[in-house]
């Protein structure tokens, strides 16, 4: 007979033989989030409505022909050129529905939209077409002229594959053209109720910022009060970027001030800002940073005036030089208490707080939650997990005078529950230099 062996819970073996753990060395779990999505939900002429689609700023530049129907240097890709200037991903919705889709007799357009007009199909006999015993045809599609699909040695409608494009239908015989054009595409019109759709469809998504490039203040109330709700009472940290609301006077909610030259009241700076407070690393400022879009931001500000936005928590550009640049990266909190200071208006602090917040929450979630028990050694090993993320936050120069001691863990009120005090000091990049020179 064998002797005993495998592995062990506790020592209570009866037959002599080796039982033997294979167990990893306490390594740091805790690992700092990846920044750089941003959700934004926009008017458009083509792609699918009332979902949310992730794209990569990759994809966007090699495929945006097929993801929105436009090439990627087109003007009415700017608002996205703007957003991916900085994001690395987007949780895009189509806003505006109710379009038509365009059609002909062999096929209907992917989707509703103008864009649809702009297909085209040409079908061409094949190089071994034979009458009667081979009639095959190659059918290619176009946007307009630019050719996106060729499907060569067709018999019938049947045997075509959908693409990127179109829907094949019917059961029209193929015959040879120069080139049918898809017809009745129209664009629908952006209602107000869509705004609400697309908070409930990106509530579950994971992002950095969300932005709102509309001029109706009943809709930036309504995704101010949807931020807030999400951070304070759901703890799903992110900022939200809208544009002339600092009336919101919260942390999660920065308001940009400026319009575009001759035209005040554009809302277009939101894209490039919601972008680059997406993929701000946890221990950067916007502070100062170069636009780098494509438009034409108005500056036209007095140093009085520059200083009123700041105390009215207003995110602002400016001009120096031939650039334009960020004045100060402020969010809408301006109502100071003592229990918030004047850090929370800092765009960093909140970032860094943030990044704390859904960091330990993710680690909790994926390895204490109903898996380790709730006793002094499981206490201790979520410690050691807090105080790894945030030695690692200290390494980078978000966080300083970090002391193991200054987290605690300790039984919560009820057995299963755990109750955690963490004192942290962000860093924040300097803004102001006072100096005192004497003269000998």
């Amino acid at each position: 007979m064998a002797l005993g062996g495998g592995m062990y819970t506790v020592q209570n073996k009866v037959l002599p033989g080796a039982y033997i753990n294979f167990v990893s060395a306490a390594r740091a779990s805790a690992t700092l989030g990846d920044r750089g999505t941003a959700a934004f939900p926009l008017s458009l002429d083509w792609g699918p409505e009332n979902e949310v689609v992730t794209i990569e700023n990759s994809e966007f530049q090699k495929g945006s022909l097929a993801l929105t129907g436009y090439a990627y240097t087109a003007d009415e890709l700017r608002p996205l050129r703007e957003i991916f200037a900085n994001a690395k991903t987007l949780h895009l919705f189509r806003l505006n529905s109710g379009g038509a889709k365009a059609a002909c007799k062999y096929a209907e357009a992917k989707y509703p939209g103008k864009i649809g007009n702009e297909l085209k199909i040409v079908i061409q006999q094949n190089e071994g077409f034979t009458v009667s015993t081979n009639e095959v045809y190659d059918v290619s599609t176009y946007i307009g002229t630019t050719l996106v699909d060729t499907q060569k040695a067709v018999k019938a409608v049947a045997d075509l594959s959908d693409n990127d494009y179109l829907h094949w239908k019917g059961s029209e015989a193929l015959t040879e053209n120069a080139g049918l054009l898809l017809t009745g595409g129209t664009t629908g019109a952006v209602q107000d109720a869509a705004y609400q759709t697309f908070l409930d469809k990106i509530e579950p998504y994971s992002f950095n910022a969300v932005g709102c490039d509309t001029k109706n203040s009943t809709v930036k109330g309504l995704f101010a009060n949807w931020t807030r709700r999400l951070r304070d009472e759901q703890g799903v940290k992110f900022q939200c970027v809208l544009h002339g609301y600092p009336a919101a006077d919260y942390e999660g909610v920065i308001s940009v001030k400026n319009g575009l030259v001759g035209a005040s009241d554009d809302t277009s700076a939101v894209y490039w800002t919601t972008g680059a407070e997406s993929a701000c690393a946890v221990n950067r400022s916007m502070t100062n940073s170069t636009y780098t879009g494509e438009y034409d931001i108005d500056t036209n500000y007095t140093q009085t005036q520059l200083e009123k936005a700041i105390k009215a928590g207003e995110f602002t550009f400016h001009r120096v030089g031939d650039q334009t640049r960020v004045l100060t990266d402020i969010n809408t909190f301006v109502s100071i208490t003592d229990e918030k200071s004047a850090d929370f208006s800092s765009n960093q602090v909140m970032r860094v707080l943030d990044q704390i917040a859904n960091d330990i929450a993710s680690l909790f979630n994926s390895k204490y939650l109903g898996k380790v028990q709730n006793d002094a050694s499981g206490r201790v090993s979520l410690w050691s997990d807090i105080v790894a993320h945030h030695t690692q936050l200290q390494t980078i120069r978000a966080i300083e005078n970090f002391d193991s001691s200054s987290v605690t863990v300790s039984q919560g009120d009820m057995k299963k529950s755990v109750a955690v005090e963490d004192h942290v000091q962000p860093v924040s990049a300097m803004e102001q230099l006072y100096m005192k020179v004497i003269v000998e």
